[in-house]
């Protein structure tokens, strides 16, 4: 069922025990969100813990100071930024399948299903979602507040560059930094700065670009043997989602990663009316316009053909040659 901000706040403010989670191989926007509104719930009185099953960058540990985990039996279950439940990892699908009751989102693919689903795919993130909840519960938006907001609404629009990045975008930014969101710092951290270990990574990953598609289509991959030559790891790879779109001319960039698995992760960014979330969902994963992604089974080179030949009838479908 579709509910609105205010239903979602009447939710919220009628629990007193509530668990949110994340989905797997977490970003700013989903640990921003979920830890922005814990924040605040947690300053009005209730009981509230945030959940993933991959363990939370160092980056974002900021997030959480001042935190306590608690442990007890949730009232309420409810997922944040994860369009799908299989995004919250295998293990976590399992242990939570048919016990969402509430899924804050603002992706169009959002599977529903959760009891209730407040979607706004309107919204560059689900921080930008999260803000305006604040609003609604008249809840507190201190600092570290306004800086976890600030970390999902700016990661979630490449540093306001993509082009989910709207006036309202620009104008919650703007609020968070008056409410004292640490923006230089974290435009520091996520945008300025490299770790020696991804910057290792990401010349690997260059070197692997390969063109399809009339070159209208950049490819990188990185693989598990990747990870060992550099010292780096997945949670590292978010960064290079972006690189193949930036190369002139093309259309559809795609950054593949190798899981333990064998099988791959591919993250999708396409230029004007290339639909991103229709190449995914053909392969059964989903997103935005712009920015999508699925699981692809098989080899790597089984991988990159049945994604290559969706991308190809997608470049076909709005493109005059």
């Amino acid at each position: 069922m579709r509910i609105d901000l205010r239903e979602t706040a009447g939710i919220l403010k009628e629990s007193d025990n509530i668990l949110f989670l994340c989905h797997a191989h977490p970003d700013g926007d989903t640990l921003g969100s979920a830890s922005a509104l814990a924040h605040a719930l947690s300053a009005m009185g209730k009981r509230v813990k945030v959940d993933c099953s991959d363990p939370v960058p160092k980056d974002f540990s900021f997030m959480f100071e001042g935190f306590e985990r608690e442990e007890f039996e949730p009232e309420l279950i409810a997922a944040i930024d994860v369009a799908d439940i299989k995004l919250l990892g295998k293990e976590y699908e399992g242990r939570y399948q048919g016990r969402i009751q509430l899924c804050i989102d603002h992706h169009g693919s959002n599977m529903m299903y959760a009891d209730k689903v407040c979607l706004e795919a309107d919204s560059a993130s689900a921080a930008e979602i999260i803000y305006q909840l604040l609003k609604e519960l008249n809840a507190e938006i201190t600092p570290q507040i306004a800086s976890c907001l600030f970390t999902g609404v700016s990661t979630d629009t490449g540093c306001f560059r993509f082009s989910n990045t709207t006036v309202r975008t620009f104008e919650i930014a703007a609020e968070l930094a008056k409410l004292g969101a640490d923006t230089y710092n974290i435009i520091q951290v996520f945008f300025e700065t490299k770790t020696k270990t991804y910057a290792a990574l990401e010349r690997l990953a260059l070197d692997s670009m390969r063109f399809y598609c009339s070159d209208r289509c950049a490819l990188i991959c990185v693989t598990q043997d990747m990870y060992k030559r550099s010292g780096s790891d997945e949670s590292e790879t978010d960064r290079l989602a972006n690189l193949p779109r930036q190369i002139e001319g093309v259309l559809v960039g795609v950054s593949m990663r190798e899981l333990k698995d064998g099988n791959f992760k591919a993250s999708v960014r396409t230029h004007g009316d290339i639909n991103a979330s229709e190449i995914c969902k053909r392969l059964g994963g989903g997103g935005h316009a712009g920015a999508a992604g699925c699981t692809l089974y098989g080899t790597k080179q089984q991988a990159i053909n049945s994604l290559i030949k969706e991308i190809q009838a997608e470049i076909d479908a709005f493109t005059i040659d």
